[in-house]
């Protein structure tokens, strides 16, 4: 219930709404606008590579090797991106913050980002989708890319004076998610629509796993 409400403060109560998809609270940081349905990559690790693997110790004995270190990190990150678009990617969810590099090559390639995710958006996005998080950095970087989900639309909503991304994927399963928008004048009134409606959710689940038995 906790992913699929928001709460907007400062709104009458009639306001209230219910959307089809996800709405994740947060902003883009890149939004390149497209139509039809989207190819959406999900990941749980940073795109721009690392110069050396946890626990090891990376030493540049020059400051000229260091820069070449980092002009390997951007063609490699770039290299990624412009794989990613050639396979016809236009979405990149990310569990984690991916560094300014990763998004200055997706504006570039056309490849909007939605960062920060929580555990329970990738697991419910997983679930509605039926895909796994892809790994940018395997045994062969080119790869064709099989792990992606279909995202039916992928825009800006504006809830009072935040920012957010509203999405609808292409459900796997019979379960069609919807979004509930509760509006309310202050914040302790959503608080309590939001945890009323969960009791009547949670008590109808109750009663048709009696009918059921």
């Amino acid at each position: 219930f906790a992913e699929l409400h928001a709460a907007v403060a400062g709104l009458p109560v009639a306001s209230s709404r219910i959307l089809p998809g996800l709405v994740l609270r947060r902003d883009f940081a890149a939004y390149c606008p497209a139509g039809g349905d989207l190819r959406a990559v999900l990941v749980t690790e940073p795109i721009r590579p690392a110069l050396s693997a946890p626990g090891v110790e990376f030493v540049v004995d020059s400051e000229g090797r260091y820069q070449a270190c980092l002009r390997w990190v951007s063609r490699r990150t770039e290299a990624l991106m412009k794989h990613l678009q050639s396979n016809g990617v236009k979405l990149l969810l990310s569990s984690v913050k991916q560094d300014n590099v990763v998004i200055y090559y997706a504006k570039l390639y056309g490849v909007s980002v939605v960062e920060c995710l929580s555990s329970e958006e990738v697991a419910l996005i997983c679930e509605i989708t039926g895909v796994s998080p892809y790994a940018p950095f395997g045994d062969n970087v080119h790869r064709e890319i099989t792990e992606t989900a279909v995202a039916t639309f992928c825009q800006p909503l504006l809830l009072g004076s935040k920012r957010c991304v509203h999405i609808g994927f292409t459900s796997v399963c019979a379960f069609q998610p919807h979004c509930l928008i509760l509006c309310g004048p202050v914040d302790g009134v959503n608080k309590q629509h939001a945890a009323a409606l969960q009791g009547a959710f949670t008590m109808l689940q109750q009663l048709f796993k009696r009918v059921d038995q």
